[in-house]
Order: C-alpha cells, then sequence, then structure tokens
C-alpha cells in the first residue's frame, strides 16, 4: 500500500512539473514567480516587479475552472512594492489552478502558467501542543490536521542553555519523542509541520513554529534564566558573605596589631585633669575640706633611678660628745621614716617645699641634705 502511494505521489509530481512548464510561443520563459498555498486555504503568488516589468503595473488574472472555455477572474487584493504590483493573494478553489500576467490595459498577456496548488502547500502551526514527560523521555504530539496528514511530519527541535545549536528529531504525524534528557538542565523545544518533498510538494514548505516553550525535569518554566538566577543569587550572596567576613578579620588582626605597637612606642601616660575636679566644684577650693571628705590618694610616679636611702645611726650620748669633740659640730641626718615613728608632731607637719639641689635644709633644730629630686614631708 505504502509502494502504492509512493507511485502515485511520483506520477502526480511529474505530471504537475510537465503541466507548470507548459506555456504558449509567446510566453516568457525567464520569469521567476513565488506560489505559496497556505494550508489549501488561500493562496498567494509573487514576482519581482522593478526587475521584470519596469515602469510598468501590471495586472493580474487567474482561474481553477478546468473546462474548454475557462472563467478568468481579476485579482481581488494585489501585493505592492513602491506602488507596484508585485502580487496577488485570492482563495483557493481547487486543486488545479492557471495564471496569467498582462500589460496594464490587459491587451498584451506577458506571462502565463497553470500548475497544481496542492504541490506549493504550506501547512499551518501545529495546534494543541503537549508535552508528556517519563523521567528523562518526552513525547510531543499535536491535533491531527483535517487533511492530507499522510503528507505531515511532525519536527521538535530543542537545545538546553549550553547549547549553541537546535537538536532535531523528525516523526510522522503527529507526535514524536525524544529521550537523554539531564534533570539537572532546562531546555528550550519548538515544533512544527512539515511537507514530504517530492511525494506531496514541489517545494520544502514548513509551517511557522509553535510559540517555544521551556523545560526542566518534566517542569514548565516561563524561562530558562529561571533556573540561572537563584544560583547566581546564592553564588553572590555567599561571595559577600564571605569577602565581609574575611575584611573583618583582616580589620581585627590590624587593630590588634596597631595596638600592641602603640603601647610599645607611646605608653600610656595618665591624665591628672580630672583628679582635682570636684575640689572646686564641690569644695569651693577649700583643700582641707577636701582631703577629709574624700579618699583620694596622691599618685606617685615611678623614678626613673632610685635614691640611696638614707639611713641614721642610733649613737649613745657618750660617743655622740666624744665625735662631736673631735670632729666638730655635726649634721644630724634622719629618714622620714624614722620621724614618722617618733610621733613628732612638728615633724609630722604637712609641707612640700623643693629645694634647690645639694642643699641643706633645717628644720626644727634638723639639718637635712636635699638634691633636686627629692621632697619633705613635714
Amino acid at each position: 500500500m505504502r509502494f502504492i502511494f509512493q507511485a502515485c505521489s511520483m506520477l502526480f509530481a511529474l505530471g504537475n512539473l510537465v503541466a507548470s512548464q507548459s506555456q504558449s510561443p509567446g510566453w516568457k520563459n525567464d520569469i521567476s514567480t513565488t506560489i505559496i498555498n497556505f494550508n489549501n486555504e488561500k493562496m498567494q503568488i509573487t514576482w519581482a516587479a522593478r526587475e521584470l516589468f519596469p515602469g510598468e503595473n501590471v495586472s493580474f488574472s487567474y482561474t481553477f475552472d478546468e473546462s474548454k472555455y475557462k472563467v478568468w477572474k481579476p485579482c481581488p487584493t494585489y501585493l505592492l512594492d513602491q506602488d507596484y504590483n508585485s502580487g496577488c493573494l485570492f482563495k483557493t478553489e481547487g486543486p488545479t489552478l492557471a495564471i496569467s500576467i498582462r500589460n496594464n490595459n490587459g491587451s498584451e498577456e506577458l506571462f502565463s502558467k497553470r500548475l497544481k496548488s496542492d504541490f506549493y502547500i504550506k501547512p499551518n502551526r501545529p495546534k494543541n501542543v503537549t508535552f508528556f514527560w517519563n523521567e528523562n523521555t518526552v513525547t510531543v504530539s499535536c491535533n491531527k490536521p483535517e487533511r492530507a496528514v499522510k503528507c505531515l511530519r511532525l519536527e521538535l527541535q530543542y537545545r538546553s542553555k549550553f547549547d549553541k545549536q537546535w537538536q532535531s528529531r523528525t516523526s510522522k504525524c503527529c507526535s514524536v519523542g525524544e529521550q537523554g534528557f539531564d534533570s539537572r538542565k532546562c531546555y528550550s523545544f519548538r515544533v512544527r509541520l512539515k511537507r514530504l518533498v517530492p511525494y506531496c510538494n514541489v517545494v520544502n514548505y514548513s509551517s511557522d513554529w509553535e510559540a517555544e516553550t521551556f523545560w526542566m525535569n518534566g517542569t514548565l518554566l516561563d524561562s530558562c534564566n529561571d533556573d540561572i538566577k537563584p544560583q547566581s543569587n546564592t553564588v553572590i550572596v555567599l561571595s559577600c558573605l564571605l569577602a565581609v567576613i574575611l575584611m573583618m578579620l583582616i580589620l581585627l588582626i590590624l587593630l590588634c596589631k596597631w595596638q600592641r605597637l602603640q603601647k610599645s612606642v607611646m605608653p600610656s601616660v595618665p591624665d591628672p585633669k580630672h583628679i582635682f575636679d570636684d575640689l572646686f566644684s564641690d569644695h569651693n577650693g577649700n583643700f582641707q575640706e577636701w582631703i577629709d571628705k574624700t579618699d583620694h590618694a596622691v599618685v606617685q610616679t615611678k623614678l626613673e633611678y632610685e635614691e640611696p636611702e638614707c639611713i641614721t645611726e642610733a649613737e649613745s650620748p657618750k660617743e655622740d660628745k666624744k665625735k662631736s669633740n673631735k670632729h666638730g659640730p655635726r649634721e644630724k641626718i634622719f629618714t622620714f621614716s624614722e620621724a614618722a615613728e617618733n610621733n613628732d608632731p612638728k615633724e609630722a607637719q604637712i609641707a612640700c617645699l623643693t629645694p634647690m639641689s645639694n642643699t641643706i635644709a633645717s628644720f626644727a633644730g634638723f639639718h637635712i641634705l636635699m638634691n633636686e629630686d627629692m621632697y619633705v614631708m613635714l
């Protein structure tokens, strides 16, 4: 049965080619036309008006009548190219078509042709396209056209976001399947119908592509960019967080290093300017009252070097008289600690004097050797 169909199609195509080339002796043979039969509903025939008929606006007529006395119809809708007739659009009324192109007033025929309109069919887009997924296999199907189903093939094209070219798969109308899809990738799909050449068409016409759809692991998406954005956003957020944490860690390390360096190079010195604030604010400068009511301690700064401690040796009166007689009058040297131990009220008087370097200070009958780094509490 299939062989018979192919044989009939070949004979039909051969007859159409012979018929399309049959022209009268006066017809031009070099005129090229483009013929499209839109789903066997409308015919469109175009020609290069400016190249074939420069400066002349031609007229077009057609007929589907196969009788001896044909009835020609004028073109209902002309297609224009810079105000010149360059094509005609009319309704398909039968399988056999005859066309004629004449000059503007119709007195001279410039071109004529007879053809089979069924051999120039451009199918419509597939309708009601459905996708059925089974793991990594997809089956695409559409509604069957009303006529010439055997002359149609359903073509499926797909590609992932990593592919530069479309992968194609063709099958009989109206179902096609493909397998081997990666569930982690997003794929773009598109389908169309094609006419068989040369069994059904003399021109390789296919329908327009159906609207492109996007699928990932059996789920319909609005775009293949949907599966890229979340990953990109996650990577960006994580990268920013890591960068911030790293910067904070570096700043913390630098801060610790700077504090250590600052302490070693510039040691901290206590600021005494706030020690006596309450002396004037609360006690109006009354030093004795401030001393009695506060527990302030005198902050002593460590000296760069230590002075040798002066020690007073206790001597008996006899030895003292003998030494005084031998050596003359002797200066009595004592320490402040001894004065405090003796509980001498005169020696315990509070005073702060800064004598000149290497001078002798006399207080209450005592002579004290002083230098510039010493002060006396009386």
